[in-house]
């Protein structure tokens, strides 16, 4: 498969502290790709990295073009969409003001209202509610669909399920299968390990700043060795 995402020996740093250490992935067209490790190892920084949000070196090209040195904004035309740990919403504007403005100004794309309602029936019932008092839950899905209506070909999703009731888990693992019928790319970091088995074409293990691991879910449970060394607490 050739690669929609390629990340080449990237490093990264917050001020003088040297987070990520020669990170290489790849990522191809309509992948899921999981980014495990404990908290700490540089995973979140990773994408941050990618979307131009630290300082980074090395190569990260996306469709072949290199996009190191671009700002954010410009990486997100490029058909990148982030989704943050911290569920970035406008709180004093209704769901359905916040899904409008995930448009970037554009005409309705492949994504509509109609299908974010489907995906989450929830937010359809709370669409004219301020998306300030919603619950955590309300406001991931309000996030993770925001995202979608930008029309991004990959979207990279940072701690989707962190927090949230199994039922809420459920519907978000249900969002990433849709991204994946419908040709979406999706870099994922998760935690729960379950989660990132069961919808992950490949993942990738990080350990101390770089890759330790890459495989199937498959050649991970077979692992037994990077599962105890790298992801048990």
């Amino acid at each position: 498969m050739s690669a929609m995402l390629e990340v080449t020996g990237l490093n990264a740093y917050y001020g003088k502290s040297h987070i990520l250490d020669g990170v290489d992935l790849r990522l191809g067209q309509g992948e899921i790709v999981s980014l495990l490790g404990r908290n700490g190892v540089g995973r979140s920084t990773t994408i941050k990295a990618i979307m131009g949000m630290v300082d980074a070196r090395g190569s990260v090209r996306f469709k072949g073009e290199e996009l190191l040195g671009r700002k954010p904004f410009e990486i997100a035309h490029r058909g990148i969409g982030y989704v943050p740990e911290n569920r970035d919403i406008f709180p004093t504007l209704t769901v359905e003001q916040n899904l409008i403005l995930g448009m970037k100004g554009k005409q309705e794309g492949k994504w509509t209202l109609a299908d974010m309602y489907k995906l989450f029936p929830r937010l359809q019932e709370r669409q004219h509610t301020a998306a300030g008092v919603l619950s955590g839950g309300e406001q991931q899905m309000l996030t993770l669909c925001r995202t979608l209506m930008g029309d991004p070909e990959l979207i990279m999703i940072d701690e989707p399920t962190e927090g949230l009731a199994p039922k809420i888990v459920a519907l978000v693992a249900d969002y990433l299968k849709e991204l994946k019928n419908r040709g979406v790319a999706v870099l994922l970091v998760e935690q729960k390990l379950s989660i990132a088995l069961d919808i992950s074409n490949r993942l990738y293990v990080m350990g101390h700043g770089h890759i330790v691991f890459e495989g199937t879910p498959a050649d991970l449970k077979a692992n037994e060795a990077i599962r105890k060394e790298w992801l048990e607490v």
